[in-house]
């Protein structure tokens, strides 16, 4: 075996894993590590903040699929960067973060930067690692890619301390990993899939119920097929969006607190929910015991820990979506005898209420003259890229204007936090995931008050040739907390007026980038077009309807048809 230093076996690891990019911030815990990436091939992308380095790398494993790595140095560096790994940690990102650390003899007195970050993130990290022993350095990396990726991905974090990563060690051959204790389950039982497939030939009122699962699994197309071939409609998550085409004709949209009539109503009326990849969120079902009532539910996931967590399913599932539902896709080819003509004349009636709800409640909402309404800035965003760019999103009304008027028709293609709701995810997010995709159209749907979370990653976008578009939907407020505050507080708009906003034309101009924008609706499509038109880093600054709500909406504690409407 050839001897080298901790920081050069991390290297060689990183490349032997298949990283090419990683995002981080230097400091003297990892000084060493730094030092050795001057000699590799893996490309570091210097942020202005840590937690825009995890957020970063949380765009770029959701755009690409592959496991994001950050690299933060200790104490503070570390810390920084909790909020990151915790948003990755509730969408399931597979990620890998690198801490520096104090030397060992130094742990546990209160050295300069040093905080316990293993005890930090344990309720944050789907596994985490300190390195105590320089000899089992390489083998604890390994193990950490290997549980990001697999199973639920998620973030693991490896905090390093200093001397290990100076130490002399001898770099181990690669061996398959195997865990005693992780052993993940992706192969569905085939008595499961077959009462699953009786129970979906019986159904007259099916729903499938899409989250985010099947964009982590890779099984868009064995879903679609499934969706054809039985005629049933879909309905997704936030976090599913992209996971059947949102233009097809069986496709009902968002549901849940934010989401479509259709797909609150045809959830709350149907007899088969076929949830996969999903996880009951709250924001989805409301109510709990008004959330499919009259329905028996199949449950696909491949963590058992989700399945009749928050709602008690008939049907379990424990497996990885695209194995499931391949599985299913044949069981109907070997033993279902159904062709799409008899599926579609089965559901002929529910259909037809499906698409009545549709006419009768679609997704609108008022013109009001040249007044600049966000849905309408979203339809165009849709419309002029095609719907085939990569959106990020910050948080707020902005992300469910995004999720409702942007129809996402190929996984991947969103890129927004989901289950932690992180204000300041959006811009570092699609810097990551212009990098892994120079070519792609990359906008971050942003509102005035998220984008100055984290708007200092203008500068690394600059620096490293990450030219995403920024729309801002800018009114002035803290957006959908000034909405509850106006439905449900008598408007009394308490510190979520911003009084002091700065002029986002002229910020951009300081980074050295376009800054456009548009104060009447007709000003909306000539902006956008010229954003698009340009190889530039762009700002778009849209002055919007300042008390535009985000409808429908269903009130906290409701069930998801008691909604309000536009």
């Amino acid at each position: 075996m050839k001897k080298m230093t901790g920081a050069q076996a991390i290297i060689k690891c990183l490349q032997e894993e298949g990283v090419e990019t990683i995002f981080g911030f230097p400091g003297g815990a990892v000084i060493d590590l730094y030092d050795e990436l001057l000699d590799s091939d893996v490309k570091h992308i210097l942020v202005r903040h840590e937690q825009g380095a995890v957020h970063a790398a949380d765009g770029y494993a959701k755009a690409t699929g592959k496991t994001g790595v950050a690299l933060l140095t200790s104490g503070p560096g570390a810390t920084n960067g909790v909020t990151g790994i915790a948003t990755a940690y509730l969408d399931s990102i597979p990620m890998v973060v690198l801490t520096g650390q104090v030397p060992r003899a130094l742990i546990g007195n209160d050295a300069f930067q040093e905080v316990d970050i293993v005890g930090i993130t344990r309720p944050c990290t789907k596994h985490n690692y300190l390195v105590n022993d320089p000899d089992e350095l390489v083998a604890t990396l390994r193990e950490a890619f290997y549980i990001a990726s697999s199973g639920r991905p998620g973030p693991v974090l490896v905090d390093l301390p200093k001397d290990v990563v100076a130490s002399m060690i001898n770099y181990p051959k690669k061996k398959p990993i195997q865990m005693q204790t992780y052993q993940p389950h992706i192969k569905p039982h085939p008595g499961q899939i077959e009462k699953a497939c009786k129970s979906i030939v019986k159904a007259k009122r099916p729903v499938l119920y899409v989250g985010g699962g099947v964009i982590l699994s890779d099984s868009h197309k064995e879903l679609t097929e499934l969706a054809e071939k039985l005629s049933i409609p879909v309905t997704m998550t936030l976090m599913g969006l992209g996971g059947f085409p949102g233009t097809h004709e069986l496709s009902m949209g968002m549901l849940g607190m934010h989401g479509s009539y259709t797909s609150n109503m045809a959830v709350a009326k149907c007899d088969l929910l076929i949830a996969v990849g999903a996880r009951f969120d709250d924001r989805v079902t409301g109510k709990i015991d008004a959330f499919a009532p009259h329905a028996d539910i199949i449950h696909i996931d491949v963590d058992p820990s989700s399945i009749s967590k928050n709602v008690a399913v008939d049907i379990p599932i424990v497996a990885d979506c695209k194995y499931a539902l391949s599985a299913m896709n044949k069981w109907f080819e070997d033993y279902g005898k159904l062709d799409r003509t008899s599926s579609r004349e089965k559901h002929a009636k529910w259909l037809a209420q499906v698409d009545e709800w549709q006419t009768k409640h679609p997704l609108t909402y008022h013109e009001e003259g040249d007044i600049i309404k966000p849905q309408y800035v979203v339809e165009k965003l849709s419309e002029l890229t095609g719907g085939d760019a990569i959106i990020s999103t910050e948080v707020g009304q902005n992300q469910m204007w995004a999720a409702q008027f942007y129809k996402f028709n190929k996984p991947r293609r969103l890129l927004t936090s989901g289950g932690l709701g992180t204000m300041g995810y959006g811009l570092p997010a699609a810097i990551g995931a212009k990098l892994a995709f120079p070519d792609a159209t990359v906008i971050d749907i942003a509102g005035d008050g998220s984008i100055q979370m984290n708007i200092q990653e203008l500068a690394t976008a600059q620096q490293w040739g990450a030219p995403v578009k920024v729309a801002i939907l800018n009114n002035n407020y803290l957006g959908m907390v000034r909405q509850w505050q106006e439905l449900f507080y008598d408007r009394r708009y308490s510190a979520t007026i911003m009084e002091v906003t700065p002029d986002f034309v002229e910020l951009a101009k300081a980074y050295n980038a376009v800054g456009l924008r548009a104060k009447t609706k007709s000003e909306v499509v000539p902006v956008i077009k010229e954003a698009l038109a340009t190889d530039k880093l762009v700002i778009m600054d849209f002055a919007i309807s300042r008390e535009e709500g985000v409808f429908p909406m269903v009130p906290a504690g409701k069930a998801t048809t008691e909604m309000l409407l536009v």
